[in-house]
């Protein structure tokens, strides 16, 4: 049943970003119902400016760095299959509101406050549950970790097709969005009932019941004084991951790089990205987006997180990972010089289809690749009892870089 284990966490990494990706790629939904044009004597009223993608991106992101400070608390206090099992239902939950409401009026205001708010209780649920399975994933051999994180990557693949097939359906747009909202309904039920055949299978049982009597053991131990700092109890992150300089001096490097990448990669992926508009206006128009944003980034992403499966370089002690790293700063101005609609200060260089295609492809490889090896790279700085609480560590670095990255788009959008 191995292989079985590895479909379920497969699925698993799939379900886990679900909610990001599904309210990232719907973003042409969201503002066609906020920025309605109106007329009044002849004339077009000026509408208000939402900023939708850049509100989005840092309420998606803000839940996953406070849950991460909040991991320790979580993990104490409520079993693991609470925490997975009741993640994945409030996410179902709030899926369904967010189809229900493709088919209700409502006033733009309001519609913006209920699809903020959705999004900021799904990621925060969303966050759970990617830190509650980074442990359980975490108790199983090595190679289980890389089918999840693949399962994670490709989440924005998922999407982008399931809104590629919901523009080229023949339908209204209303009942195009309703489709496009109901497949991460019925992925996120696949999900729990993924979740819940786990314990019945073998395979897991080995690893989750040796894990269970690690920590029994680990208690004798510790009650005669003997335990190592680095035991893990289920599922968990440890207590004392945030109070660890010392450990965070040993990673600093690997550290900065992901918060780095993070930063730079959503300071304009998705809030500037998704207002480059293509030369050929048509049949081509609805799908430019879809594709040549969403596709294209979630694609090469993971071609560059796969990558590190075969190539690592350069090597960890490397000075040229860090300034490879740094040099990817460089895709901010160049996204920027694309045709970005409703621009104030920057001109355009490059207006063709095709540059912009290109740029995002060597941003999203340069992403995916550089992400995977700083977060493979910094639990080889420590002590092998150490590595876990680096991984930790590490995720918490990743979310920072994130929550820095959504807040910086702000003052991008209003440069460009």
């Amino acid at each position: 049943t191995g292989w079985l284990v590895g479909i379920i966490f497969f699925i698993l990494g799939l379900g886990t970003l679900l909610p990001w990706n599904f309210f990232m790629t719907a973003s042409m939904y969201f503002n066609s119902r906020l920025n309605k044009t109106e007329w009044s004597n002849g004339t077009v009223v000026s509408h208000k400016e939402y900023y939708f993608n850049n509100w989005m991106t840092l309420l998606s992101q803000l839940p996953l760095l406070l849950c991460t400070l909040l991991n320790s608390f979580f993990y104490q206090r409520i079993s693991e299959m609470v925490r997975i099992a009741g993640s994945l239902v409030f996410i179902f939950i709030l899926f369904i509101l967010t189809a229900i409401l493709v088919k209700i009026p409502m006033e733009e205001d309001r519609f913006f406050s209920v699809t903020m708010a959705t999004i900021w209780f799904i990621n925060s649920f969303g966050a759970v549950l990617q830190g509650s399975l980074f442990g359980l994933v975490g108790l199983l051999p090595q190679k289980y970790s890389a089918v999840f994180m693949s399962g994670q990557g490709l989440a924005g693949t998922f999407a982008a097709i399931a809104m590629l097939v919901s523009i080229a359906s023949d339908t209204d747009p209303e009942t195009a969005a309703l489709g496009y909202f109901i497949t991460p309904c019925v992925g996120t039920l696949i999900t729990l009932l993924s979740y819940l055949l786990l314990p019945r299978l073998e395979f897991a049982q080995f690893y989750l019941d040796k894990s269970r009597s690690y920590e029994v053991e680990t208690a004798d131990e510790l009650l005669k004084g003997e335990a190592h700092q680095s035991s893990l109890s289920m599922g968990e992150f440890p207590l004392y991951f945030l109070p660890c300089p010392s450990l965070s001096l040993q990673i600093w490097v690997m550290a900065f790089c992901v918060v780095f990448v993070f930063t730079v990669t959503l300071a304009v992926f998705p809030a500037i990205t998704v207002d480059v508009k293509t030369i050929y206006p048509g049949k081509w128009e609805p799908y430019f987006i879809s594709v040549c944003c969403f596709l294209i980034f979630n694609v090469c992403d993971w071609i560059g997180r796969t990558v590190t499966t075969l190539v690592q370089w350069p090597l960890k002690e490397s000075r040229l990972f860090p300034g490879m790293v740094v040099s990817r700063v460089v895709f901010i101005p160049l996204l920027m010089f694309c045709n970005v609609q409703s621009r104030s200060y920057f001109p355009v260089l490059f207006s063709h289809d095709a540059a912009f295609a290109s740029i995002m492809m060597l941003f999203s490889l340069s992403n995916g690749y550089c992400v995977c090896l700083s977060m493979s790279y910094a639990p080889q700085f420590v002590a092998p009892k150490d590595a876990e609480t680096a991984g930790a560590l590490m995720t918490f670095f990743l979310a920072l870089g994130l929550s820095i990255g959504a807040a910086l788009s702000f003052l991008l959008r209003l440069l460009v």
